[in-house]
């Protein structure tokens, strides 16, 4: 069960991408992965996106001990946010497809996003010099969506809690609670609220619980981790630490900006997370695979991909 995963501190979840609509991708990822020794999948909230991920998991020929989570948000969340690009204010500089970490913008006879790619890290946007790009949230009716996506057989749903609304917040939260009674995550961060505000929600939030049902989600600054270095992990590992000391009934997984050193980094400050979630620098190490339309049918290549992914997971695991 992955109850059992997180008791055992022994788990480790690949981060597909919230707003990651790339089916193909999505199912190369999980193949890759999985066969590496990844026990836990985080997913767009799309039907058709859980079905790549069974699809990977059934390509890796190990569905036994493989968890599958979606992760839904809420307005003001960067995760499920998409770049649009106003075309009279775009001078087709092209920076915004050269800083952009998911191959999402496109050139045709103009800039555009291409929508099932953009994962809302908002580089282009703040790369823009004449602020073309704007980030547009992509809401989603839970009560439409949540039994759609229960009857693919998940076993978690993330909520990402990034807003200053309490009353959305907590609406969207008992939603959740009323259509699925399967372990919940629960995604924040600090950048909207202060550390006590921040604890209050979290707190108040798991009231409505039962204890260790719920996974915190510590981010630190979403979807920052491409490079491998100690410093885009410390806020992860000071949000883990605030949550781990509060002594909550709930167990802590650390994310936004996690890496192959962050383990390392977190268990040096005293920081013990049950799960640690990679997602930018996890996509990042094995891209070219990804890339590769022939990637199944080479043997050499997925044994490449694979083991470029399993140096990462054999490191956050073995600790």
């Amino acid at each position: 069960m992955l109850k059992d995963l997180f008791e055992a501190k022994k788990c480790f979840k690949l981060v597909c991408g919230a707003g990651n609509e790339d089916a193909q991708e999505v199912e190369r990822l999980v193949t890759i992965y999985s066969l590496a020794g990844c026990n836990f999948f985080d997913l767009c909230a799309k039907p058709e996106i859980v079905d790549a991920a069974k699809r990977g998991l059934q390509r890796a020929g190990i569905e036994k001990d493989r968890y599958l989570c979606v992760s839904v948000g809420i307005d003001g969340d960067p995760h499920i946010t998409k770049a649009i690009i106003d075309q009279d204010k775009c001078v087709k500089c092209g920076k915004c497809k050269t800083v952009c970490p998911h191959d999402a913008i496109i050139e045709l006879d103009k800039y555009k996003v291409k929508k099932i790619r953009c994962i809302g890290c908002g580089q282009c946007a703040k790369n823009c010099p004449k602020q073309a790009i704007e980030m547009e949230s992509q809401l989603q009716d839970y009560k439409e969506v949540l039994p759609k996506l229960i009857s693919k057989g998940i076993d978690c749903i993330e909520f990402h809690a990034i807003s200053t609304d309490e009353n959305d917040v907590m609406d969207k939260w008992n939603q959740i609670n009323e259509a699925f009674d399967g372990m919940l995550c629960i995604s924040i961060d600090r950048s909207e609220l202060g550390d006590k505000n921040l604890m209050k929600r979290v707190k108040k939030m798991l009231e409505v619980r039962k204890p260790y049902t719920t996974i915190i989600q510590a981010d630190g600054i979403a979807m920052s981790g491409s490079n491998d270095e100690l410093g885009t992990t410390l806020q992860a590992v000071a949000t883990a630490q605030l949550f781990q000391n509060e002594k909550l009934p709930a167990y802590i997984m650390m994310s936004g900006g996690t890496n192959a050193k962050s383990i390392e980094l977190a268990n040096s400050c005293g920081v013990y997370p049950a799960c640690l979630a990679v997602g930018s620098y996890a996509r990042k190490i094995v891209k070219e695979y990804l890339e590769s339309d022939d990637l199944f049918d080479n043997k050499e290549k997925l044994s490449k991909a694979v083991e470029i992914a399993k140096s990462l997971v054999n490191t956050i695991l073995k600790d």
